[in-house]
C-alpha cells in the first residue's frame, strides 16, 4: 500500500466511468472493443481507435473543475477538523509540512492516519479513518492517484462530506465518482497553499498565497 506521494504527479486511472462534459471533445467512451467513442463541441460523436494518440490524448485531458475559489474558502472556514490519510511521520514528506501547518497555524482538530505508524508530530497515528474519535469535516489525501477511488469509499462509509485530494494527485475519475456520490471534493490542491492564501500573507516555508492585504483575513 503506498502513502505519500511527495507531491509527484501521477497518472490517471480507470476505476470508475468518467463523466460526460459539457463541451469539446471529451475523454472517450466506451463503445464496441478495440474502439471508443468522443463527443465533439458539436454534439456529434465519432468513433476512433481505442490505440490511437488521439484517444490517449483525449482520455488524458482534465474536464472535471472542482470547487472554485470561493467555495474552497467556504470549505475551510467550515471545517473543524481534518484527518490526513497518508500523513508521514518522515520530516522530510509533504504530508508532515502540511500536518505541522495545519497544527500551528489552524484552529482544526488534526488526526493522521496510516496504519504503519504509532505516533506522528507527537500525536496518536490511527489505521484507518473507520479508527477516529470523530467524523472529520474534510479528509486530506496524500495517495498515490490508483489509491484515491478506494480513498472515495473510506471517506463515504466515514460519513464524512469532503475528500480534499492533495497537490499533483490526480484521477479524474475518482473525482467524478466521489461527486456522483456526494461528497464535496477537491483534488490537485494543496490545504496548507489555500489555507494560507485564505487567510492572507505567507506562512510556513514562505508560500506565496497570492493575497495582497495589510492584515490577515477575519478568523473563522
Amino acid at each position: 500500500m503506498s502513502f505519500d506521494t511527495g507531491g509527484l504527479p501521477a497518472a490517471q486511472t480507470n476505476a470508475h466511468p468518467a463523466a460526460t462534459p459539457d463541451s469539446g471533445p471529451t475523454a472517450p467512451v466506451d463503445e464496441t472493443p478495440g474502439t471508443t467513442t468522443a463527443v465533439l463541441s458539436n454534439g456529434l460523436t465519432c468513433e476512433i481507435p481505442r490505440s490511437s494518440p488521439l484517444a490517449k490524448l483525449l482520455k488524458s485531458q482534465r474536464t472535471w473543475v472542482g470547487p472554485s475559489a470561493r467555495e474552497r474558502q467556504a470549505i475551510l472556514r467550515r471545517a473543524k477538523s481534518v484527518a490526513i490519510v497518508g500523513a508521514s511521520p518522515n520530516a522530510t514528506r509533504s504530508s508532515y509540512f502540511v500536518g505541522t501547518y495545519l497544527l500551528q497555524s489552524s484552529d482544526y482538530r488534526v488526526y493522521f492516519v496510516n496504519p504503519n505508524a504509532d505516533t506522528i508530530l507527537g500525536q496518536k497515528a490511527y489505521p484507518d479513518l473507520a479508527s477516529l474519535p470523530e467524523v472529520p469535516d474534510i479528509v486530506d489525501v496524500f495517495r498515490k492517484a490508483g489509491d484515491i477511488p478506494s480513498v472515495v469509499d473510506d471517506v463515504l462509509a466515514s460519513g464524512a462530506k469532503t475528500i480534499w485530494v492533495q497537490l499533483g494527485i490526480w484521477n479524474q475519475e475518482a473525482a467524478e465518482y466521489a461527486e456522483s456520490r456526494g461528497l464535496t471534493t477537491v483534488m490537485d490542491r494543496c490545504i496548507k497553499v489555500e489555507h494560507a492564501r485564505f487567510h492572507g500573507g505567507l506562512h510556513l516555508l514562505g508560500f506565496d498565497t497570492g493575497v495582497i492585504s495589510a492584515r490577515k483575513a477575519a478568523a473563522r
